[in-house]
């Protein structure tokens, strides 16, 4: 799971680089961008066995599993790459937990619409994100957003439209929490870009994790305490949120624990990228998440894109690479 994180602040003439600067720039971008499309793909890997493992298992027995392994891989990134486990203790606390709640939401409703609509459908509602990220940068980093870029949004939201088809099969609850999803990881993007310059990639998933757990531990607590609350529900999301736990096979078990590792890696990668170059650089890689996700659909469940599904990708993808560049050209013309 992984979505563009836009940046919409101005760019001054006095900021623009000349054609050596833009050389060094695109070399400096470099990392960034490997680190975004590394993330991009093990993420792709993992909602792959999520939606797997969703017919038959609960939501926070896959996060407990997967928040314990993770814990593994996330201790060495903090020791060796992220300032140590002393790192933790930050003066900015208040908003790394906040952050990982909104996470938390995300991905919940991200994992629960998976369970019922095709993989390159939920992915691409959820590509929704850099959308909201746009409305939402002005109230809460004081960003300057044009009218293009507004206008751009709507065209974005009317591929969220045609994606759903009010009246048509497509439009669910799964639909709904897919784009709820958007909004949640939208509000936790812009956190990320405001506290990159001084918290650590390993700091924020590390915390990231923390709230995983521990919120998975309470929704395990709930839907264990009694019978099993989904065998009156039919709805696979409500199904998979409801279930108790079970035991797992060996392969089952070796699935569910690798996410852990692949989500602490990806978290990770996708943090960094974001401190390491400018979002409006790197965002761009993230869109191969969809056509990886297409693939996966097809080869796995034999989930094809209808005409209608593939006009609403279009579209996101279109309105999305409109607002990330047209910012740079404004400023570029403006020198």
């Amino acid at each position: 799971m992984s979505a563009p994180i836009l940046s919409t602040s101005d760019t001054s003439p006095s900021s623009i680089p000349d054609s050596g600067q833009d050389s060094r720039q695109r070399n400096a971008s470099l990392p960034g961008i490997l680190c975004l499309c590394g993330g991009a793909l093990v993420f792709s890997l993992q909602d792959v066995v999520i939606k797997l493992m969703s017919g038959g298992y609960p939501l926070s027995q896959v996060l407990v599993m997967r928040c314990l392994v993770a814990f593994v891989p996330l201790y060495f990134l903090l020791r060796f790459g992220g300032g140590g486990v002393r790192a933790l203790r930050s003066s900015r606390m208040g908003l790394l937990l906040f952050r990982a709640g909104l996470l938390l939401c995300a991905y919940t409703t991200y994992y629960l619409a998976m369970a019922t609509i095709p993989l390159a459908v939920v992915v691409a509602l959820f590509f929704a994100a850099p959308l909201f990220i746009v409305l939402l940068a002005q109230p809460m980093l004081g960003e300057k957003v044009s009218p293009a870029q507004v206008a751009a949004v709507l065209v974005g939201f009317a591929g969220v439209v045609v994606i759903c088809r009010p009246g048509g099969e497509v439009l669910d609850v799964a639909a709904l929490l897919a784009i709820f999803s958007a909004l949640f990881y939208g509000l936790a993007a812009l956190l990320t870009r405001k506290m990159g310059g001084t918290e650590s990639g390993a700091v924020m998933a590390t915390y990231q994790n923390i709230i995983f757990f521990l919120g998975a531990v309470v929704i395990a607590a709930i839907t264990n305490a009694g019978g099993d609350l989904s065998t009156a529900v039919e709805h696979k999301s409500l199904a998979f949120l409801l279930r108790p736990w079970v035991m797992p096979g060996t392969t089952d078990f070796l699935l569910i624990a690798s996410t852990g590792l692949v989500g602490a890696c990806g978290s990770f990668l996708l943090t960094q990228a974001y401190r390491l170059a400018e979002a409006n650089v790197v965002a761009p890689f993230e869109y191969v998440s969809i056509l990886v996700a297409t693939l996966f659909g097809w080869a796995i469940w034999d989930e094809v894109p209808d005409l209608y599904t593939a006009l609403g990708i279009g579209l996101i993808i279109a309105a999305g690479l409109f607002v990330m560049y047209s910012k740079k050209s404004s400023g570029e013309q403006a020198g």
